[in-house]
C-alpha cells in the first residue's frame, strides 16, 4: 500500500457537522461515523490533531445572545467547543482510540490545559489531541485556532471538514452552475473572498506555508483519500 501523503494533520471540524440532519446538538450516529473515519487514518500511522467548532450548540442560544457583549458571547462559544470536544473524546474512547482534550481556557476538571510539548508527545505516541476553546481569547474564530494549532504542532496540512466537497466559485446549493476548484493559491482564495476560512487564518497559513484542504466529512472514505493525496476536495496551495 502507498504511504499516506501526510504524516501529521490538523483536522478542523465544524460544530454543525456534528448535528447531522438535526436542528442543533450532537447526533450520536454522525459522531460515531466521523470517529470511525478518524480511526481509519490513525491506524495507518497518521498523527491527528483536531479543532472543533461550537455552532451546533451556540447556535441554539444565539437568539438569547443578541445584543450581548461580543467578548462574553465569544467565551460562550468557546465553552460550546469544549462540550463538543468532550463528546468526541468519549466517542473515540468507546471506539478504541486514545484521545486527549487540551483547553485554551482553564477547565482542569474536564480538560488539560494547552501545553505544546505535551500535545506533541501525545501525537508522537499515536493519541488524537483535540484542542478546545479556540485560542482562549475572544474575537478569534475556530478557523484561526485551527491555523495556529496547525503551525504549533508542525502539521503537514490543515484539513477543513465541511458539508460541502470543496471550494466552489459560488454557493453550489444556490447556484447549480457553480464550479469546484481542484486547487487554488492562498492569494486567490483571499482576493476572491471565497469564505474558505477567515482572512486571519488564511494569512497565517499562507505566511507559514501550511496548505489547506477543504473536503466533505459526509462522503464515506473521504478523509482517507485526503491523507493519501488522492485529489479529494480542494487544495489551497502554497505557491
Amino acid at each position: 500500500m502507498t504511504a499516506p501523503a501526510y504524516k501529521r494533520i490538523l483536522l478542523k471540524l465544524s460544530g454543525e457537522a456534528l448535528m447531522g440532519d438535526d436542528s442543533y446538538g450532537i447526533n450520536r450516529a454522525v459522531i460515531e461515523r466521523i470517529v470511525a473515519e478518524i480511526k481509519e487514518v490513525v491506524e495507518l500511522g497518521v498523527e491527528v490533531a483536531m479543532v472543533v467548532g461550537g455552532g451546533n450548540i451556540f447556535r441554539g442560544v444565539a437568539p438569547a445572545a443578541a445584543g450581548m457583549d461580543r467578548a462574553t458571547a465569544d467565551y460562550m462559544g468557546m465553552l460550546a467547543t469544549v462540550m463538543n470536544s468532550m463528546a468526541l473524546q468519549d466517542a473515540m474512547t468507546r471506539g478504541g482510540l486514545e484521545c486527549r482534550v487540551q483547553s485554551a481556557l482553564s477547565l482542569e476538571q474536564v480538560a488539560e490545559p494547552f501545553i505544546r510539548g505535551k500535545a506533541l508527545r501525545y501525537l508522537e505516541d499515536g493519541k488524537v489531541v483535540i484542542f478546545a476553546a479556540g485560542i482562549g481569547s475572544p474575537f478569534f474564530t475556530t478557523d484561526t485556532a485551527a491555523a495556529l494549532r496547525g503551525v504549533e504542532m508542525s502539521a503537514n496540512v490543515v484539513i477543513k471538514a465541511t458539508k460541502v466537497d470543496g471550494i466552489y466559485t459560488d454557493d453550489p446549493k444556490k447556484n447549480p452552475d457553480a464550479i469546484r476548484y481542484q486547487s487554488l493559491s492562498f492569494d486567490e482564495a483571499i482576493s476572491k473572498n471565497l469564505k474558505v476560512m477567515d482572512a486571519t487564518a488564511l494569512t497565517l497559513c499562507r505566511d507559514q506555508k501550511l496548505p489547506i484542504i477543504v473536503f466533505s466529512i459526509f462522503k464515506p472514505g473521504a478523509l482517507k483519500r485526503v491523507v493519501f493525496g488522492e485529489g479529494e476536495g480542494t487544495l489551497v496551495r502554497v505557491d
